[in-house]
């Protein structure tokens, strides 16, 4: 019996998107930019204290491999050869910090997560060593001093794990962002793997200096973090080695760009002024400011947006980063069990359509831009008797979207013109009162890609425009127009304001919760007067509330 004849769909590009609760391998076509096939696999999250995120890099990159493997088994059964695959990208959440051993290429810890906050006092002491008039931090990276980024979180390791601060003096560790660990290990990992990272996740150390583009011998002598442990600082799209292992060996991987950026660059937001939001675990409003750094006053971060080429210019923007989006739906399914799945949530809103008054600020760890403070925590507030798990449903939907007002105005402030839309992708954009809630509260129209995987998208489209690749074309005229579906406000402007202005006094009651004895590098059986006061305020309102939920009188 003759072999089956392979499909014929031209040349293909594979993307890696490892993310904070999953990893998928995807397939796209380089002509059309259509996906054709991919595999995700659930990423766990440890938490060994009140305020840690860890996870375990070793299971990342397992989860990478068999998402490669399973994927080409699924192009197979498709018919599609897997040689038409010709570049790999990698698209990853920034920020979240591995040291590894290179001689045996195991971690030295556990990945501190972006979400972690136990470098609390950390950020606290290295605030009082910079002079009020003079941020040479901010002005350096764009960033500010916070337990976001990865300089803390390194400073930490040293600190406080032997393991990594013995490797460090041996000169056996190595440093990276997941984007390295990844690299690092698809390309020969001790066997010559290739130590790299591209500038937009070098620009989320706080070691990056964004000006030069190079790493910064101030900024790593503030933290003193030894040089000799960072990568090699890379564009977003060139050759950094090929694949060494698997069913795509020798394929090259010739894309690296942190998970927001490649949304940007999936969402074609390559002219000056145009912004994309991102929906995950946390929420991401980028906008693109063109060549120029703009440094925001408003509480909004600078950083790198691309350099896709070696030859290529670096384009900058401004960035509104939220911490909690679709982990609150995680949380209200895994720690309340008001749902049993996220996709619930929207059914539970849609039952009441309101609401009534209960605002819910998720400031799990603490509050991003435009506050940045740490000390917040979360709160639900303008609970009633009436008060059941479908009006927290809604206000958590509602959550997301008055976060992503609060960014909106500030970059507003920041640019001076207002954005007439907002492009919005990822996995919450498929819920569609949220949608229209985030019109409503934004008052301006949500244009949704059809294209909902636009991260992995922009980073095939770094890998398959590298030089040396060149089987993806990003001239303007040659790119495929992402197909929209709009959302316009179906409220008036008044209530919208008013619905904001009400958000606004819940969120400055959930600020100044935690003070500085509490800290979360402490022991966590120790409770300041704050945390007991606020776990019997919780306590009561969950039980009251469950009471309700379940229809007891």
């Amino acid at each position: 019996m003759a072999a089956a004849k392979k499909a014929v769909l031209g040349l293909l590009v594979g993307a890696v998107d490892q993310g904070t609760t999953s990893t998928r391998f995807l397939v796209f076509n380089s002509k059309t930019a259509e996906l054709v096939s991919y595999h995700q696999i659930e990423i766990k999250q440890e938490f060994p204290r009140e305020g840690w995120v860890e996870q375990n890099p070793k299971e990342i990159l397992l989860s990478v491999y068999e998402c490669i493997e399973r994927t080409c088994e699924k192009l197979e059964l498709l018919n599609i050869d897997i040689s038409n695959i010709k570049a790999i990208g990698v698209t990853n959440q920034r920020e979240t910090t591995v040291i590894w051993d290179k001689i045996t290429g195991e971690p030295l810890y556990n990945a501190v997560v972006w979400l972690d906050l136990r470098t609390q006092s950390t950020v606290e002491n290295l605030s009082k060593k910079i002079p009020g008039n003079n941020n040479f931090v901010k002005s350096k990276t764009g960033l500010p001093i916070s337990t976001y980024f990865s300089a803390v979180k390194v400073r930490w390791l040293l600190d406080n794990v032997r393991k990594v601060k013995k490797a460090v003096e041996e000169g056996r560790a190595l440093f990276g962002t997941i984007d390295s660990w990844l690299i690092w290990n698809l390309t020969g990992g001790t066997n010559g793997g290739v130590h790299c990272t591209d500038v937009t996740n070098a620009s989320r150390t706080m070691l990056f200096n964004i000006h030069s583009l190079e790493w910064d011998k101030d900024l790593c002598e503030f933290f003193e973090i030894p040089m000799k442990i960072l990568p090699n600082v890379r564009s977003s799209s060139e050759i950094y080695g090929l694949m060494k292992a698997g069913a795509l060996e020798g394929v090259p991987v010739s894309g690296c760009l942190g998970d927001q950026s490649a949304a940007l660059v999936g969402q074609m937001c390559f002219q000056d002024g145009q912004a994309k939001n991102t929906y995950g675990t946390g929420c991401f409003l980028l906008c693109n400011t063109g060549r120029k750094c703009v440094f925001s006053e408003n509480g909004l971060l600078t950083t790198v947006a691309y350099k896709l080429g070696r030859d290529k210019p670096v384009y900058y923007a401004l960035e509104g980063s939220i911490a909690i989006a679709g982990a609150l739906i995680h949380w209200l399914r895994d720690n309340l069990g008001i749902i049993n799945s996220s996709k619930e949530i929207e059914e539970l809103a849609k039952e009441v359509g309101t609401s009534y008054g209960c605002y819910f600020v998720p400031a799990f760890s603490g509050l991003y831009a435009p506050y940045w403070d740490p000390s917040a925590r979360g709160i639900i507030c303008g609970l009633t008797q009436f008060t059941n798990k479908c009006h927290i449903a809604y206000a958590a939907l509602e959550a997301v979207c008055f976060q992503t007002r609060e960014i909106l105005d500030a970059m507003n402030r920041d640019c001076g013109i207002p954005l007439s839309h907002l492009q919005v992708d990822g996995g919450m954009t498929n819920n569609k009162i949220l949608m229209q809630l985030q019109a409503d509260i934004l008052y301006i129209p949500i244009m949704k890609s059809s294209m909902p995987e636009t991260t992995a998208l922009g980073a095939a489209m770094a890998a398959g425009a590298a030089e040396g690749v060149g089987v993806w074309n990003l001239e303007p005229e040659d790119l495929s127009a992402l197909t929209m579906e709009r959302f316009e406000p179906q409220i008036n402007a008044e209530e919208s304001e008013i619905r904001y202005s009400t958000w606004k006094k819940a969120v400055m009651k959930s600020m100044g919760w935690v003070t500085n004895e509490s800290s979360e590098t402490g022991d966590p059986s120790i409770f300041s007067s704050l945390h007991l006061g606020f776990f019997i305020v919780s306590s009561m309102v969950m039980l009251i509330g469950a009471r309700y939920i379940s229809g007891i009188p």
